[in-house]
């Protein structure tokens, strides 16, 4: 297997050979409907985010936990999340294949970064068997095969079918695309106990469709808060899909 350079594959520049990755609409949107998703089944205690980029997430879970560890494989990413953060979180610079971690958490968190695992099954299996601790949450979340932009990309000839892996997305480290019943098969397979499923934000337009709405006054508040509601109702039918898991039996 080709060794994966993690500092390359976060390159976000405006390098016309690269597209881009990060948008305003997973900062300003996403994240924190994310975080409203999260917030009734987070548990008192330690968090630990697994992958935490350059702490644009992180940031919004330090309120949910006074003892935040963050693992992340490229440093990079860590001296810029270390920047603005400072020692607001524990940083660990390590893949989640090799990592070695002192204690169980509480929370876990893994927000758009199971998609780019080379064996998310076992990495999974790490979180049910290694470090959830008795009682513990694991908040997983995974960018949305079926949401309606992506099949309306997939009617326009843009990309071959939904659970496609676009060049671009390749590109940043993509390996997969997942829906709800394949998120749902690796967790089970790792051994974890699937609680609670749902989506995040009903989402008809690309992020960069988005983004130019943003910069206007064409959407408002009530807007956004209706699509997350909508989601609610249609998961299926988000921008990205989410699942919160327990500890389940250890398996050989």
């Amino acid at each position: 297997m080709t060794e994966r350079n993690y500092n390359q594959e976060l390159d976000d520049t405006d390098n016309p050979a690269h597209e881009k990755y990060a948008y305003s609409f997973d900062f300003d949107v996403l994240h924190p409907y994310m975080i409203r998703s999260f917030e009734p089944f987070f548990r008192q205690g330690s968090l630990l985010e697994l992958g935490s980029y350059k702490g644009d997430f992180t940031r919004r879970l330090l309120p949910y936990s006074d003892e935040v560890t963050c693992v992340e494989a490229s440093d990079l990413a860590i001296r810029e999340a270390q920047r603005r953060l400072g020692d607001q979180a524990t940083y660990v610079h390590s893949t989640f294949e090799c990592v070695v971690l002192p204690r169980r958490y509480d929370n876990i968190v893994l927000t758009h970064v199971l998609e780019h695992l080379d064996d998310p099954v076992r990495v999974l299996k790490r979180v049910n068997d290694e470090w959830l601790a008795e009682g513990g949450r694991l908040f997983l979340v995974c960018p949305n095969a079926h949401a309606p932009s992506r099949q309306i990309a997939v009617k326009m000839g843009l990309i071959p079918h939904n659970t496609a892996v676009t060049p671009a997305e390749a590109e940043h480290g993509h390996r997969r695309t997942y829906a709800l019943d394949t998120l749902e098969r690796d967790a089970a397979a790792a051994g974890l106990n699937v609680v609670h499923r749902s989506g995040i934000f009903f989402k008809a337009l690309a992020n960069f469709q988005w983004d130019r709405l943003l910069n206007t006054d064409i959407v408002s508040r009530e807007y956004l808060d209706g699509c997350y509601q909508l989601g609610q109702q249609y998961p299926d039918l988000c921008a990205s899909i989410f699942l919160m898991c327990e500890k389940g039996p250890s398996r050989d």
